[in-house]
């Protein structure tokens, strides 16, 4: 795509992706190299009727204040800008952002989710502007795009199953000692390459003034081992082109989280409730770290009543724009034991 790409984050002033200036780093360093390749003339989507929701997610959120004394004004501003947001892994499913959009559904159904996020200094507590932040997840029955015949996905028995009971003695039973390393199919394992060519449920998109950048998708399905979550990457002191963006460092890779109560409500939801494979729950999972906001847990708003109607979850990250994050050195894989999990830590 050639030209400038529209922000349409309609809580702020009309941006541009081409011709932004690059935020300088702080500190000289060696900068890691990644692109974004924008695809096709509907690339930079509208979020529309999500927009309008998330506009009102981070109503209830302290300013941060100028340095050490306007943080301490509001015991909420300090823990916002003085605890970083919990690092994890990358996990096998990171494709580097080749979709520059911020509606990522396409065609999947479930129930409409808007994921509304702030990025800020965790030190000065300032909003970081012009960041690219990357986001993607698994569908309603778990599958995940561009690895739908590795991901386990949940969407129940097949129609063609075989029936009867089998008889005989196999003849070809292998002999010997396997070799090498199970696959990383279901979430375990280090980076995995696409197995087919669709994304769905992924995109990267700027951070705008006040350091905000909002997503319309659906409220993401579970699959063996993980519980309900959303991955996402904050790029920085990179520089945006009318090609998309380059250059800069990975400062936070992490994840977010439901809780129970919502999960069970989207559970109830068809195509949720299709789903035949066993749910690991918030404090069951290997991943988060329980600690709640810091560790990616979301501020939920929707209708207890109907929750098909729609969610939205807001955040603020706290990251260090001059660290290197990538979430693929000695972290825990997504569906890792709990006790890989403590030999990992």
């Amino acid at each position: 795509m050639t030209g400038n790409i529209e922000n349409n984050d309609n809580s702020q002033d009309e941006q541009h992706v081409g011709g932004t200036e690059p935020q300088g780093p702080r500190h000289k360093r060696s900068l890691t190299r990644r692109k974004v390749v924008v695809a096709g003339a509907g690339a930079a989507v509208a979020v529309g009727a999500g927009g309008a929701l998330a506009a009102g997610a981070f109503a209830g959120e302290s300013k941060p204040g100028k340095g050490a004394k306007g943080a301490k004004a509001s015991a909420s501003a300090g823990e916002v800008c003085y605890k970083l947001t919990s690092e994890t892994t990358e996990g096998p499913y990171y494709i580097d952002a080749d979709k520059l959009r911020q509606d990522i559904t396409e065609d999947k159904e479930g129930i409409p989710f808007t994921l509304a996020l702030k990025v800020i200094d965790s030190e000065t507590c300032k909003p970081i502007a012009n960041a690219a932040v990357d986001v993607w997840h698994c569908d309603a029955l778990g599958l995940y795009s561009g690895y739908e015949s590795s991901s386990t996905g949940g969407g129940g028995a097949p129609t063609d199953a075989p029936s009867g009971t089998p008889t005989g003695t196999p003849t070809d039973v292998p002999t010997g000692t396997p070799t090498g390393e199970p696959p990383a199919g279901g979430g375990g394992g280090g980076h995995e390459e696409p197995t087919d060519d669709k994304r769905y449920l992924r995109g990267t998109w700027k951070t705008d003034k006040q350091g905000r950048v909002t997503f319309k998708t659906i409220f993401p399905g579970w699959y063996r081992g993980r519980c309900v979550h959303i991955h996402t990457k904050v790029h920085v002191n990179g520089e945006w082109t009318d090609a998309g963006y380059e250059g800069g460092n990975t400062c936070h890779t992490g994840q977010f989280f439901f809780d129970e109560e919502s999960v069970l409500a989207s559970a109830a939801v068809a195509p949720y409730s299709t789903s035949t494979t066993e749910r690991t729950t918030l404090t069951e999972d290997t991943i988060y770290d329980q600690s709640g906001v810091q560790g990616g847990l979301l501020q939920l708003k929707y209708n207890k009543k109907n929750i098909a109607k729609g969610v939205v979850g807001s955040i603020t990250m706290g990251v260090e724009p001059d660290a290197t994050h990538e979430g693929t050195d000695d972290a825990v894989q997504p569906g890792a034991s709990a006790s890989a999990s403590a030999s990992a830590s």
